[in-house]
């Protein structure tokens, strides 16, 4: 087991910045697959001229999280694939230590960092210390994927655009006995909710919350069913209505439209709309 057993996969979305972050702090004898969810061959051309290891795929539109990293995932040769967000770096010991952790438990489904458990300070200090630990779902900003053991399950549930696919895959895989692990000696530097570049803040907010909304009712609805479903997001959307009119009042148009757009993300989901709503950029 080396590095070039790695692939890396990384969905994008106009993340230029944080990408050439990201790739910088990557090992180049790893080979990474970009999926860019856009047609822009100015993006392709100065990341495949710059960085040899790099093959950047363009989808030609937006057509999510879990579509496109599918799509990275059915090119990937090597035996495993690690899912990054572009808004990650890795520290020199990172891949060193996946490697280290995959001939300790070569018969994991999925690893991923430990540093996402939001302990304290103190705590991550000596995270080194710590054993793997088998748990029931990890985020998705940085997941190792064992191909093999995806044969009978597949990858991303393709229905989510945004948000959710990464817990629909690791309830899939549970639900299978397979195994997936946080690796305490795995240190990943995750900035959250920041993969698309800062000039476009607004729309990715308003999207951010529609969509987080439409997962939630859909992801519940596909394991609970539809009543239990609406019971459990109904809160939700009865504080969304309180907010959008609350709002309205004060004049606040920003908290208005977010609030607007979690309710418009819950309405859509509970009539059985598809995940239709797309950033204005």
């Amino acid at each position: 087991m080396s590095i070039k057993d790695i692939t890396i996969v990384i969905t994008s979305f106009k993340s230029d910045e944080k990408l050439k972050s990201c790739l910088n702090s990557i090992n180049r004898q790893c080979n990474v697959i970009i999926v860019e969810n856009s047609d822009n061959q100015d993006t392709k051309k100065k990341i495949e001229k710059e960085f040899d290891n790099v093959k950047c795929i363009l989808t030609g539109g937006n057509l999510g999280y879990g579509k496109a990293n599918n799509i990275g995932l059915k090119e990937v040769t090597t035996k495993y694939a690690l899912i990054l967000n572009p808004d990650t770096t890795l520290f020199e010991s990172t891949l060193e230590n996946l490697i280290e952790a995959t001939k300790e438990i070569p018969e994991f489904a999925i690893m991923a960092p430990y540093q996402q458990e939001r302990m304290i300070e103190k705590k991550k200090d000596n995270l080194q210390f710590l054993s793997p630990k088998q748990v029931k779902s990890v985020k998705g900003f940085a997941m190792l994927l064992n191909l093999i053991e995806f044969k009978d399950i597949g990858f991303f549930d393709e229905v989510f655009f945004l948000y959710f696919e990464d817990i629909d895959l690791c309830r899939r895989v549970d639900k299978k006995n397979k195994k997936i692990y946080l690796i305490p000696s795995v240190h990943i530097n995750h900035l959250g909710g920041k993969s698309s570049k800062d000039s476009i803040d607004i729309e990715r907010e308003l999207t951010r919350n529609w969509h987080w909304m439409w997962s939630t009712f859909t992801y519940h609805k596909k394991y609970k069913g539809f009543f239990s479903s609406l019971l459990i997001i109904f809160p939700k959307l009865i504080s969304s209505i309180f907010r959008v009119l609350l709002y309205t009042l004060f004049m606040n148009k920003k908290k208005k439209a977010i609030y607007y757009h979690r309710y418009s993300g819950l309405i859509n989901a509970i009539i059985g709309r598809s995940s239709w709503h797309r950033p204005r950029v």
